[in-house]
């Protein structure tokens, strides 16, 4: 062979893992004892296969461990597989929602830790604690079933009819699967609720990043509504001390640890996935580089690994992102005119505006005819109530705080045409729908930039797809899937596949992928794990 070159990443892989031939070992030997190189990565790569030979492919959990302590290891389980040193902090309050009740001002709140103040807040919106219960049993559905199907979402995937045997145990059971896997979402909503305001409560986890209704019969809204609801069989969102920043660094340090190498702000301009080996080119620190992979997993979506192959991309109309995101430093909480609700317990929650069932069916049909709704529904986070880590000492002590509001209703085909323009018409409008509950505008809140700017700034779709490629500003990069197979051909892959070998989505674009939720990492983790296993005992 050419002594001038060294060994391809196929050439290395195929001496290390044994699949070489005869006639090509005879050929790489000679230039394996001259290049210390391709010697000491040969040495690697067989140092790693030894190791991965000794992974067991499961480990059987003990029956007699402790039900409670065994149901945490399998809801925290790529926490402890990665060694994750993370805390995640319960929200006191799950939600906050204002209404106009015989022209007095009030809201519903609903607690995470005291179902009391639950119970109390829904018999003076309705008079009687009947619609709470009622809520009660409508949750019980999505609790169902996360219970029979949390697990298997670490597991390669069964078909839709293996799926639904698993839930023809009780009555219940059956009722959870029909209601949200067969029916439209709006269809049980109805049948169990009666308050407006509660209906829409209920029906905003069913909208947030995705353009429906209730009785959309693609079920995009059942889809959307499970990926918020079965998180560790609970649906509770907690928030990681620290911030998403200190998720990722996690992240980074476990990785490194384990021996990876991290390049940032780099611009990837090609990628080679037709060969034996997968070859990205990319531009880092002012130069063109080449690396080759026997692997190559994917963190984007698939319309950007379409432009990157060459490919033509075909979304499907459920794809489109519907979002409007408001970030916001305040000096201080706003007061609510609910004089009842401090603004520390109305803003520690999800604070919902506009979002009662008849008005989010108004605001998408008018969204639908291409036009902003007169009243935008939305929905306010202060993730800085429940961690003040996030922000300096200084901040803390002067009572400054973040603030996130999350606009729906606000598809990508609504700003596309004018971007700057509706931008800051959403803007207005998202603000006026937070102001008509409080005793001042929250503009008066807004911390201010040394410049003298106020701290705002909002993003449309539009702004998300330009800046992080997400097809259309869908923050799930496209229309969640059902956590099973739907074609036969996917039964038994990990969801993760693309039309390319060896080339895998580890990120949201995998099916049983959006929301945070480390999924489709482990997954396509574990389907590279899975095919370095056949090939070394091949």
């Amino acid at each position: 062979m050419n002594a001038s070159r060294h060994l391809t990443e196929a050439e290395r892989q195929d001496v290390a893992d044994g699949t070489a031939s005869t006639e090509e070992l005879a050929s790489v030997a000679e230039h394996l004892g001259r290049c210390d190189s391709c010697a000491t990565d040969v040495a690697r790569i067989k140092q790693l296969m030894t190791r991965i030979r000794e992974i067991p492919p499961a480990v059987d959990v003990g029956s007699d461990l402790w039900p409670e302590i065994r149901s945490r290891i399998e809801r925290d389980k790529i926490i402890h597989d990665l060694g994750l040193k993370l805390e995640l902090r319960r929200r006191a309050i799950a939600s906050c929602t204002p209404y106009m009740k015989h022209g007095h001002d009030g809201a519903l709140l609903l607690s995470n830790v005291d179902e009391e103040v639950g119970r109390r807040s829904m018999c003076e919106l309705t008079g009687n604690t009947t619609e709470y219960d009622e809520l009660k049993s409508f949750y019980a559905l999505p609790r169902v079933f996360a219970e029979r199907i949390w697990d298997s979402m670490l597991e390669p995937l069964v078909s839709r009819e293996e799926m639904a045997r698993r839930f023809k145990v009780d009555e219940i059971s059956r009722e959870a699967w029909r209601t949200l896997v067969e029916e439209p979402l709006g269809n049980a909503i109805e049948r169990y609720l009666r308050d407006d305001l509660v209906r829409g409560l209920v029906f905003t986890d069913a909208k947030v990043g995705v353009f429906t209704h209730p009785h959309d019969s693609s079920l995009l809204q059942n889809r959307c509504f499970l990926y918020h609801l079965i998180g560790n069989k609970t649906g509770e969102w907690k928030v990681p001390v620290g911030g998403m920043g200190a998720v990722s660094s996690e992240l980074e340090r476990v990785a490194r640890k384990a021996g990876a190498e991290m390049l940032t702000d780099v611009h990837v301009h090609a990628l080679n996935v037709a060969g034996k080996t997968r070859t990205v080119e990319f531009l880092v620190n002012g130069k063109d580089e080449t690396v080759e992979a026997r692997f190559l997993l994917v963190n984007f979506g698939r319309n950007v690994l379409a432009k990157l192959t060459g490919r033509f991309f075909q979304p499907d109309r459920t794809d489109e992102g519907s979002v409007f995101k408001i970030n916001m430093l305040l000096r201080r909480l706003p007061k609510l005119k609910a004089k009842k609700i401090p603004a520390a317990e109305a803003f520690c929650g999800t604070f919902h505006s506009d979002e009662g069932y008849q008005q989010m069916n108004l605001s998408y049909d008018e969204a639908s005819d291409g036009r902003l709704p007169e009243k935008m529904p939305c929905e306010l986070y202060c993730h800085t109530l429940t961690d003040d880590s996030i922000l300096g000492p200084e901040l803390r002590e002067q009572g400054f705080h973040t603030m996130t509001l999350f606009g729906l209703d606000a598809p990508w085909s609504l700003f596309v045409r004018d971007n700057e323009e509706m931008r800051r018409e959403a803007e207005i409008k998202y603000l006026a729908s937070i102001n008509q509950w409080l005793e001042e505008p929250i503009e008066s809140c807004l911390a201010l930039a040394r410049d003298g700017s106020p701290c705002i700034e909002s993003k449309s779709p539009v702004d998300i797809e330009d800046a992080l490629g997400m097809y259309h500003g869908n923050i799930f990069h496209n229309a969640p899937t059902f956590p099973f197979a739907e074609r036969r051909e996917q039964v038994g892959t990990w969801g993760v596949e693309t039309e390319y070998e060896n080339v895998f989505f580890c990120g949201s674009s995998a099916l049983r992928g959006g929301a945070v939720s480390g999924i489709p990492g482990h997954n396509a983790a574990m389907n590279v794990l899975e095919l370095c296993r056949k090939t070394s005992n091949a």
